[in-house]
């Protein structure tokens, strides 16, 4: 079965190949209408054409350098050597050949009415469509053994969803052809059978499907170790009582919001001078004295640490990892209610104070004016790495790993801080409310994912109870 879909996909893509390189005016027309058609129905909508752009980071060099790197330190915490070799192998030849048949090729990138991407390199074949091919793959391959077996037809249709996902979006912001695109996804199967046959033999000694060794749709590893299974089959619940954990969260996040808002508020209205309190003012204008073009080029990369794609990078690595040392689901909680509760308070504030950003030149344009309290990169940051810092601290008790974890939580929201005054868009007093949003909101998601003691907080000695 494996060879059979290895060689109709290596035909196939043969063939497109050679199509492309002759300039078929069939093939010419038909990616030309298909490529209008998507990128005039996606530049009509802003939110469509923003949808676009975030579903097609889910594939690519980005995904792929996820799998190398997160994926293959998850698999040697858990002592999976040998699937960890072939994750490597896979992701890193899967990046080698993307770039090896652009350039062989040399095909220019769509040209359409409205671009929605700007895209360097070559057009044939979609490096997303290849990488996301190749990425889901191989997390289907590698999981599939552990994944019940009701739920494997669902757990297959999520990965191919998000493939096909990738390579809709590829062709709907105007930047690869329907051709680069199928290329791209038949490239991908023929590499991702090629190194799964490639692996089997040398684990199994036989090709899959032969006698005696189960066949490649049971799974890379059919018979898999339980360092695999993410957690164990009995685990205690990352929630205990659900119920009871949503209402003290609720209750945690009224009282923040409320008590922040009163903090804005008195920076805002409270005094008969208008504008920010002197302090803010003098080190706004501190800050912005200390400008010169090397620490704008430092402040811009710093900047990556607390915005969304750095966020969204750290919880992709922390959550896993996470999972892979403790074998248990309250790091993917942790994270999942500190960044929500973080991120819901931080829209509901700045809407409810909407204070003024400094009266200062900034170097981040585009932001919301009045979008100052509070610092939606402080706290992300300070939510993050709290996270972390959590899951360090309940995972071990050696000395220098929470050093490391405390150290994390102090240096880079420091940094985050120092580029949001340094760039002009917030005063300081928003910063040092960030800071206390991320700290009481992570010490609610602390308590409401805290592991079950062996006794109870509040338990009735047993002379007590025999009383009773």
């Amino acid at each position: 079965m494996v060879w059979s879909v290895v060689l109709v996909a290596g035909l196939g893509f043969v063939l497109l190949l050679l199509l492309v390189r002759a300039r078929w005016a069939p093939l010419r027309r038909t990616d030309q209408a298909v490529a209008d058609a998507l990128n005039s129905v996606v530049a009509e909508g802003a939110v469509l054409a923003r949808a676009m752009g975030v579903l097609t980071d889910l594939g690519g060099t980005p995904m792929l350098l996820w799998l190398l790197g997160v994926g293959v330190l998850w698999l040697v915490l858990r002592r999976q050597g040998w699937v960890a070799l072939y994750v490597a192998a896979t992701a890193l030849g899967a990046m080698g050949l993307n770039a090896l048949v652009k350039e062989l090729v040399g095909r220019a990138r769509p040209v359409v009415e409205e671009s929605l991407s700007v895209q360097s390199g070559m057009s044939f074949p979609s490096g997303h469509a290849l990488g996301s091919t190749v990425s889901y793959g191989v997390l289907l391959l590698v999981f599939l053994p552990v994944v019940g077996r009701r739920a494997r037809p669902v757990f297959a249709a999520v990965m191919v969803s998000a493939v096909l996902v990738v390579g809709l979006t590829r062709m709907a912001l105007g930047v690869h052809y329907l051709s680069d695109v199928v290329a791209g996804w038949l490239l991908g199967l023929v590499w991702l059978g090629l190194t799964a046959i490639a692996f089997r033999q040398w684990r199994w000694g036989a090709l899959p499907g032969a006698r005696g060794t189960p066949p490649l749709s049971a799974g890379l590893e059919p018979a898999p170790s339980g360092g695999l299974r993410p957690v164990p089959r009995r685990h205690s619940p990352a929630l205990p009582r659900p119920a009871h954990a949503l209402v003290e969260l609720l209750v945690a996040w009224v009282l923040i919001a409320a008590f922040l808002y009163g903090l804005g508020y008195l920076l805002v209205e409270a005094g008969s001078d208008p504008g920010p309190p002197g302090w803010d003012r003098a080190v706004a204008l501190w800050a912005a004295d200390l400008r010169t073009p090397w620490l704008d080029t430092v402040a811009g990369r710093v900047e990556v640490l607390g915005g969304t794609p750095g966020i969204i990078t750290g919880a992709l690595v922390i959550a896993p990892l996470g999972v892979a040392v403790t074998r248990d689901w309250r790091p993917v909680a942790v994270v999942g209610l500190g960044l929500a509760g973080e991120l819901t308070l931080y829209l509901a504030l700045t809407i409810a104070v909407a204070r003024e950003r400094p009266e200062v030149a900034q170097l981040n344009t585009g932001l919301r004016p009045m979008a100052s309290f509070p610092s939606g990169h402080v706290a992300a940051t300070v939510t993050l790495t709290l996270c972390a810092a959590i899951t360090a601290f309940r995972v071990t008790r050696g000395r220098w790993w929470r050093l490391a974890a405390a150290a994390l939580v102090v240096l880079a929201p420091a940094a985050v801080a120092f580029q949001r005054l340094y760039a002009g868009v917030h005063h300081l007093s928003d910063v040092l409310a960030s800071v206390l949003l991320a700290a009481l909101w992570m010490a609610a998601c602390w308590w409401v994912t805290r592991p079950p003691s062996v006794t109870p907080l509040c338990a009735v000695p047993e002379e007590t109870a025999g009383a009773r």
